[in-house]
């Protein structure tokens, strides 16, 4: 990966809906090395996917909690947790971790109402849970942008 590759990801994070005429002018090729090297990146994996950000607030789940939750450390236990956590489609992030909490979820809901069932409902019953722990989020004070790509 060069310096163009990373200028290309860089323009990308920052507005995907480029056209590639428009990309290729910011990195300074022209439309076709342009978009063999967009096409690369894709098929290298380096590029993932493209969506759109939208405004939770406008969807109804404007109410985001992080929850950290331990689970048993088996690893019938472990696996059977993480494919239940993903048929939740509130759960939006769910990672595993490295000691303590053993995971870490961002949810997003309408209200707290939406939240606490939940809670009750589908967090605290799936198998293996052991401690379920929530905090509210306050405020976004840094959005998701994209990750830094530096030479």
């Amino acid at each position: 990966m060069d310096d163009i590759d990373r200028n290309i990801l860089r323009e990308l994070q920052s507005d995907g809906r480029l056209t590639n005429q428009e990309l290729a002018a910011r990195v300074g090729l022209s439309a076709s090395p342009c978009m063999r090297r967009v096409r690369q990146l894709e098929l290298d994996g380096v590029i993932q996917g493209y969506r759109a950000v939208v405004d939770p607030e406008a969807v109804g789940r404007g109410f985001e909690v992080l929850v950290s939750i331990e689970v048993r450390r088996d690893r019938e236990t472990v696996e059977a947790f993480e494919a239940a956590l993903r048929d939740i489609p509130d759960v939006i992030e769910a990672y595993r971790l490295f000691g303590s909490p053993g995971c870490l979820l961002r949810i997003a809901v309408a209200d707290l109402a939406a939240y606490e069932r939940l809670w009750i409902e589908r967090l605290t019953a799936l198998a293996g849970v052991t401690e379920v722990n929530s905090q509210i989020i306050m405020k976004r004070i840094k959005e998701p942008q994209g990750l830094p790509v530096n030479a």
